[in-house]
């Protein structure tokens, strides 16, 4: 099983490279843990999907460290890998989307395959769930997994956050995925669409997407098969829109072509969301640690 790490965003709120921020003593990054945990639950390759400008830092830090522990490739999230006919503005630095960015490996992807942010801490439980989703599907086409948390273990006192807040069926099918702005309100949770509402309060223990997605490899077919319809839907915003995954998969799901599990997890979230997050995502660590779930030494 393929590990995809997506890593090629630039970190704006944080102020700069935070895939690439020391968050314990011995000097390991988020992405360290990651692949740890990932490893641990079966994964045997990681891919990086970085900024091709940034492939030296890469190697020369996070990639030397585990090209000894698993398998490592890298792909390059690039601007000009849009359909034919079709040109971003030449001012558009931003990339474009997490849609685009898997399309961007599909050179690179060799098995079914999970998708993870550099920035974010998941926890070993939601890979042990991913893994065990991905061995049961063995490859097959249109049945895609999301590992889902608890809305309380996704959250900073810093600041809003972008979830995706979901609803499923009886049988844990995804039947819809709302991108959403979620904050703590005192003791509360409170949340409102992305593309606008009122924020209404909602249940602790309300499942939420963290963008880490169980995938065969027809995705990329699929995102290849929704691109033109993207841009022509996005000819006027072209200088900012965003192919999103979340966006594809609700959609394929809507017009009844795939399925999505929810895959709960008990996991607690630890991020660098805001500069301001990352005291407490090194203090969390730092007790994982001494409780025994990681070693004490560098990984």
């Amino acid at each position: 099983m393929d590990l995809l790490i997506l890593a090629a965003g630039m970190g704006s709120r944080f102020g700069g490279l935070k895939q690439i921020e020391p968050v314990d003593p011995r000097g390991n990054f988020i992405i360290d843990y990651s692949i740890y945990d990932a490893k641990k639950a079966g994964f045997d390759r990681v891919i990086f999907l970085i900024k091709e400008e940034n492939r030296k830092i890469f190697e020369e830090t996070v990639g030397k460290r585990v090209a000894g522990q698993i398998e490592v490739a890298y792909a390059y999230q690039k601007l000009e890998v849009i359909p034919e006919g079709y040109v971003l503005p030449k001012d558009r630095v931003k990339p474009l989307g997490t849609a685009q960015a898997i399309y961007c490996c599909k050179d690179v992807i060799k098995d079914d395959f999970l998708i993870i942010n550099s920035d974010d801490f998941y926890g070993y439980d939601a890979f042990r769930v991913a893994a065990e989703f991905l061995r049961s599907i063995k490859g097959e086409s249109g049945k895609y997994g999301n590992v889902a948390f608890f809305a309380k273990n996704t959250l900073t006192k810093n600041g809003s956050v972008k979830r995706g807040v979901l609803a499923s069926d009886k049988d844990h099918n995804m039947t819809e995925l709302v991108e959403s702005k979620l904050e703590w309100r005192g003791d509360d949770i409170y949340g409102c669409p992305l593309e606008g509402g009122e924020m209404v309060k909602l249940d602790h223990n309300a499942l939420v997407s963290m963008n880490m997605f169980c995938f065969s490899k027809d995705i990329i077919d699929r995102i290849e098969e929704g691109y033109v319809p993207f841009l022509e839907a996005n000819k006027d915003n072209l200088g900012s829109c965003e192919y999103l995954i979340p966006t594809v998969v609700d959609e394929l799901i809507k017009k009844g072509e795939v399925s999505c599990k929810v895959l709960s997890t008990t996991a607690v979230w630890h991020g660098v969301t805001y500069r301001e997050d990352k005291d407490e995502v090194v203090n969390s660590l730092r007790e994982l640690v001494k409780a025994g779930e990681y070693p004490a030494d560098r990984f």
